[in-house]
Parts: structure tokens; C-alpha cells; sequence
């Protein structure tokens, strides 16, 4: 089932996210549903808060870009009750967009290496490296899940730049091809 999808202006966005367990009503369909919703609005990321929960989990599907990467063939992970450990290497620039942002593009730096301990939907720990792009991703959706957007990590200047957009987005004057709420 296609979920709607959270926009910039709701405060579960911003709201704190509580760790859950393996006995979390319907988690299986919940994880189909979010992966449905991600592909359907063509995202590669979407972290539970986008779909109107305060829960820490998000989900990730980079096969998308396997044509061009092919490494990021069934690459997919789903990730529950995440912590960043640690952060380091280069700091990179990249453009970076969100599904709760829709139409607003901007270039966010983040270091290029992280390590992550997690669970997966079978409740297998992990305790992992990550670089590259799968690295900002995770980065980028483990943020929702700490009250940020991508936004956030912009200087005063470029944030009211973008004030007009984000305005629109808030007072319903945004059309998106996905449903949203």
C-alpha cells in the first residue's frame, strides 16, 4: 500500500523518534508498504517520520542506479534503530533532494565515511562501514530520524533563499506526482 508521504511544515518531522521492538504492530507489512511508497515516488531513501511515524527506522534501495553503478544492484537495507557511531574522511558536496522537500535541490556537505550499528527487518544486528554514496544516504535518512532535514545543514543565506519554496511547501502550494499529507 502506497503511504502518504510527510511534507516540510508537519511536526512529526521534527518530533523525537522512539526505538522499537520485534514486536511492533505489523512491522513486515509497515517495511512492504515504505519500500512501495519510496519506489512509487522514485526516492532512494524514506525514513519512518516521512510517513507520519516518530519511530527510528528507515529504509534504503539504491538498485535504482544499478545501470550506472552496477555495485548498487539489489542493494537494499533496512534499518532499525540506528546509531551513528562515527563520522569522518573527506567532507563532500553534493546536491541533495527529499521527498518531503519536493522541487527544492541543494548542495549539502557531509563526510564521506560513516560507521552504523543497526538492526535489519529479521533482527540481525550490524555493526557497519559505509562510504561513497551509500554513506550520504544513510546520513541524509538517519537525520529524519533526529528531528533534521537536509535543509538544516544549509548556511542563513542559501535557507532564505529557498524561504519562497519552503513557504509554498508549508501552505499546500506544492503539487507532487506521490501522495503526501
Amino acid at each position: 500500500m502506497i503511504l502518504p508521504i510527510t511534507l516540510y511544515g508537519n511536526s512529526v518531522l521534527r518530533k523525537e523518534t522512539r526505538e522499537i521492538d520485534k514486536d511492533y504492530p505489523n512491522l513486515p507489512s509497515l517495511l512492504e508498504n515504505m519500500y512501495e511508497t519510496m519506489h512509487n515516488a522514485d526516492g532512494v531513501g524514506l525514513a519512518a517520520p516521512q510517513v507520519g511515524l516518530d519511530i527510528r527506522l528507515f529504509v534504503i534501495d539504491l538498485s535504482c542506479l544499478a545501470e550506472d553503478r552496477p555495485e548498487f544492484k539489489d542493494y537494499r537495507r533496512t534499518v532499525i534503530n540506528p546509531q551513528i557511531t562515527e563520522r569522518w574522511g573527506d567532507d563532500v558536496s553534493m546536491e541533495e533532494g527529499c521527498l518531503s522537500l519536493p522541487g527544492i535541490y541543494e548542495k549539502v556537505t557531509r563526510k564521506s565515511k560513516i560507521r552504523i550499528h543497526y538492526y535489519d527487518e529479521n533482527w540481525v544486528e550490524h555493526d557497519e562501514e559505509y562510504s561513497g554514496y551509500p554513506a550520504r544516504v544513510m546520513q541524509h535518512e538517519y537525520d529524519h530520524l533526529e528531528q533534521h532535514v537536509f535543509i538544516d545543514h544549509l548556511s542563513p543565506l542559501r535557507k532564505q533563499l529557498i524561504k519562497g519554496k519552503l513557504n509554498s511547501i508549508v501552505s499546500g502550494k506544492v503539487r507532487c506526482r506521490y501522495r503526501t499529507k
